[in-house]
């Protein structure tokens, strides 16, 4: 008896290895301004006011989408210090309802520039840009959807050492001021370029500018989505916005790679919670604002167009995967001493006697109070993993620390892989356990708000993702 034609094809398909018999991969990106259109606004300040009354360069929501034909999803970065779960799911919502998109299979982070606006609802300006940021994230998911075409990607990294220091430093014995609490930590975040006390940093760095290049079916450059783990540079003219050297980079990259006027260039940060870009032990020469944020751009657009021309072969047949996690945290609780002694610093009213307290005593005694009163108890966080061939991407909703972008790396099951942070959430400092025994402003209360073991949940409850993805046919 003869074979149909149906179980012909179902016997030659079912010979062919899934990622042969994939369809070839499309992908689309698009860049929307997300500039505020209302000035004066507030910038991240620390414990004072930070006034922005205009943008010195645009601020942009970016997108990538690709589909495999089974799966699709999006890499999106936008220029915020960092945006909340619930604004990031109000636009991931919108996107996909004009796209059909999965909700869970957007990632989107932030690129943590601190010269951006904020996207509280306390002021009038505030609540309007609120609007204007969740639409334009939206709208650039969606047009780059609507872009998609043949495509193929390639995954390189080159190092640029030169631009990435620990800022966490053990300094020579007796050297150590008092932290906000009136107690003496082992490292001190940003000590002083130049600080004759220096000892040695307290941590690694993770020199790689990691980039997953997108060409279209003509070769020509499509996207890049890049990755650096270091912080903001900042610098950018006083009162004015930037996207810092995030935008730059992504000004530059076209002339790097002869993009076309559709080309997407984006960078993401990396896991820096402890890594800028101040060389400590030398002092450089004096800049003009924005002129670092320049000197770093040019240098990350090198380092990228460098990792680019590693790439012996971009493929257009790789399989796509997108596993999204919850994972349940315990808010940190201060001990009933440590509630005494803060209580004890904001019962000082006299201005001498305030004077005399630690710099920021009060300031952090209240960040104690509102740990002590905080009514939950725990915090769920949303943790991604991708999977684009033998690529993958970690997505972290914290300032991770540079030992767990770097443990990452060395434990995934894949070739390749990119750590982002301040992805889908922004809820503080994630110290290791052996960082917090060190102490240092980044494990303060108020700056960290979690369980201390909290980076050791999220690395393996990541690897185990990545393991899921990888069993994936």
């Amino acid at each position: 008896m003869k074979a149909t034609l149906p179980c012909l094809l179902a016997l030659v398909l079912g010979s062919v290895p899934a990622t042969l018999a994939a369809a070839p991969l499309r992908a689309g990106a698009a860049a929307v301004d997300i500039t505020p259109k209302q000035f004066p606004m507030n910038m991240p300040g620390g414990f004072s006011a930070n006034l922005a009354e205009k943008a010195h360069d645009p601020l942009h929501a970016r997108a990538l989408v690709l589909d495999d034909g089974t799966t699709a999803l999006a890499l999106v970065v936008v220029d915020n210090l960092g945006a909340g779960p619930d604004v990031l799911n109000e636009a991931k919502t919108r996107a996909a309802a004009k796209t059909g998109l999965t909700p869970e299979n957007l990632l989107i982070s932030s690129t943590h520039t601190h010269s951006g606006p904020s996207l509280n609802t306390r002021s009038e300006s505030a609540k309007a840009y609120y609007e204007q940021f969740v639409a334009g994230v939206a709208e650039a998911i969606t047009r780059a959807h609507a872009a998609l075409r043949p495509a193929a990607v390639g995954v390189a990294a080159h190092p640029l050492p030169d631009e990435v220091f620990n800022r966490r430093w053990f300094l020579k014995e007796g050297a150590m001021p008092a932290n906000p609490f009136g107690k003496f930590d082992r490292v001190k975040m940003n000590p002083g370029a130049g600080n004759a006390a220096l000892d040695r940093p307290a941590g690694p760095t993770d020199p790689d500018v990691m980039v997953l290049s997108v060409q279209d079916a003509k070769r020509n450059a499509l996207a890049v989505y890049a990755n650096y783990a270091l912080h903001y540079v900042g610098g950018a003219p006083k009162g004015q916005m930037s996207a810092d050297y995030f935008g730059e980079f992504a000004r530059l990259m076209p002339s790097r790679v002869r993009g076309g006027e559709d080309f997407v260039a984006m960078l993401s940060n990396g896991a820096s919670g402890d890594i800028n870009n101040i060389p400590f032990t030398v002092t450089r020469p004096p800049r003009e604002p924005f002129e670092q944020i320049r000197i770093v751009a040019q240098k990350t657009a090198d380092a990228a167009w460098q990792a680019q021309r590693k790439i012996a072969k971009h493929e257009n047949n790789v399989r796509l995967g997108m596993v999204q996690r919850p994972l349940t945290l315990r808010y940190r609780r201060p001990s009933e001493r440590e509630v005494a002694e803060a209580r004890a610093m904001l019962a000082v009213k006299d201005p001498e006697t305030v004077a005399k307290l630690p710099r920021l005593a009060q300031n952090y005694a209240r960040s104690t109070i509102s740990a002590h009163e905080r009514p939950e108890d725990t915090l769920t966080v949303t943790l991604q993993a991708a999977r684009i061939g033998d690529f993958a991407v970690c997505a972290i909703p914290f300032e991770a620390f540079v030992e767990i972008g770097l443990d990452l790396k060395k434990r995934s099951p894949f070739a390749q892989t990119m750590v982002v942070g301040l992805a889908n959430g922004r809820h503080g400092y994630l110290p290791t356990p052996e960082h917090h025994r060190l102490g240092g402003y980044e494990t303060w209360i108020g700056t960290n708000q979690v369980q201390e073991d909290a980076s050791v949940l999220i690395t393996d409850q990541l690897l185990a993702m990545l393991a899921e993805l990888q069993r994936q046919p």
